[in-house]
């Protein structure tokens, strides 16, 4: 573990109820915001309080912020996990946060790599501290976050995204027009938002676990094997029995164009730990282990069978559109409506075969 010299950052914040969605943005800071971070209107999060000093922030569709976060009470300060898609989107939580509680956000958790989870990392001076997988710190630190396989399939294809809307917009009928040109705007906003990431890795790593201790309550991060990409840490709170789990587990089917094998099997190690609440990276809260159970079947059977197609020269086109995980479909309502499988997946998973990582 590679350890570096902790400080308090200093808060900003008046306080406020238990479960809120903002009306509109509070009274900004007096430095100016990130850019695109004022484009939206009414509230980017709904954040609630899912267990006493534990909030969740979902996106409300009014801002692209990408993942969930949570947010963690330490007792005199909080803990941040994930800092979502831009600075933008970042600092827009951070606004809509404070009236909810006047502590300061000490500590910020990366829970894995991707660039919808660590690109707000820049609106936290060098006073906060970044936590995550030293395998996170070391793609992050190689320009990793703005490249690969979904930095390209999600923003780098931005202008053809905005292209497309724009001709959607011109052929749209009078009725429609306003709903295209508002989604029109929100991606001008994140695309404006975009050009302003500096990456910024984690400066505390893990490898295996690291406790923090703060308010009378441990908070435990955790690593427990490769799964949606080789570093991700789950953050667990044993007291209160909460885990967060970034996008190792999500609501629904994950992407899967970092995924590793083994991911079912580390799924599986988190669901013997004594927790009655999941927050999911993406998709509402939930409490059914199962579903993590569930969801590391379907992982297993997803890599077995992309093993043999691809030992038997099945091409990754053809294996994306005939591999049978029909099966699954009953644990994923309206996610697998008969044979085929991502084609972003089938390729990781040829790669990974080829390269033998």
């Amino acid at each position: 573990m590679t350890t570096m010299a902790t400080s308090l950052r200093q808060g900003l914040l008046p306080a406020f109820p238990v479960l809120w969605m903002a009306c509109a943005p509070p009274s900004p800071p007096a430095e100016p915001p990130p850019p695109g971070a004022d484009a939206h209107e009414g509230a980017a999060y709904e954040i609630t309080e899912v267990r006493p000093g534990i909030w969740h922030a979902v996106g409300t569709g009014a801002m692209n912020v990408g993942a969930n976060a949570a947010i963690v009470d330490l007792g005199a300060s909080l803990l941040l996990v994930d800092s979502h898609i831009t600075p933008a989107a970042a600092w827009v939580l951070l606004e809509e946060l404070a009236p909810l509680t006047p502590k300061p956000i000490r500590y910020v958790v990366n829970t894995h790599f991707h660039f919808d989870h660590i690109h707000g990392n820049q609106v936290f001076g060098d006073e906060v501290e970044i936590l995550g997988h030293q395998t996170t710190y070391d793609i992050v630190s190689s320009g990793g976050s703005v490249s690969g396989t979904a930095w390209d399939g999600f923003v780098a294809t931005l202008p053809n995204q905005i292209a497309a809307i724009e001709a959607e917009l011109q052929a749209a009928p009078e009725g429609e027009r306003e709903e295209v040109a508002a989604r029109l705007a929100r991606m001008r906003a994140y695309q404006e938002a975009t050009a302003a990431i500096e990456p910024i890795a984690p400066t505390i790593t893990l490898d295996g676990k690291l406790a923090i201790y703060r308010g009378g309550h441990e908070i435990q991060l955790l690593w427990k094997g490769r799964g949606h990409t080789p570093g991700d840490v789950v953050v667990y709170l044993p007291e209160r029995r909460v885990l967060i789990t970034g996008d190792l587990v999500v609501f629904g089917l994950p992407f899967m164009g970092d995924a590793f094998p083994e991911w079912g099997d580390t799924v599986r190690r988190f669901a013997e730990l004594d927790f009655e609440l999941v927050l999911p990276g993406h998709g509402p809260p939930f409490e059914d282990r199962q579903k993590l159970l569930n969801l590391a079947d379907y992982l297993d059977d997803f890599w077995e069978q992309a093993r043999g197609l691809h030992a038997a020269g099945t091409s990754a086109e053809d294996a994306a559109r005939t591999m049978d995980l029909t099966a699954h479909a009953p644990n994923f309502p309206g996610l697998i409506e008969g044979p085929g499988a991502p084609q972003v997946a089938v390729e990781r998973a040829y790669r990974f075969f080829e390269r033998s990582e």
